[in-house]
């Protein structure tokens, strides 16, 4: 199972879209959620790509929008969930 960290800010509804999907997604355990406006670097490296979703072992090893459940599993495939 992997844990995965979504990058979004509130009242996108891509972001909603994302998030559920992951919540839906049989090998994630766990979604941090990270408000971009929280944090300058985030809001710097993702406002205009949002959502973006990033393996919580591998930050590098990020999805942007859009992705599906296929490309989630690559991802974790790669990277291993852990």
């Amino acid at each position: 199972m992997a844990k995965v960290v979504l990058y979004h800010t509130e009242g996108c509804h891509l972001c909603e879209q994302a998030q559920a999907m992951l919540a839906q997604h049989p090998q994630v355990s766990a979604i941090e959620l990270r408000d971009i406006i929280d944090d300058p670097e985030w809001l710097s490296a993702y406002q205009v790509r949002i959502p973006v979703m990033a393996l919580a072992h591998r930050p590098e090893a990020e999805l942007g929008w859009p992705f599906d459940q296929q490309a989630i599993n690559q991802l974790i495939e790669q990277y291993g969930p852990y």
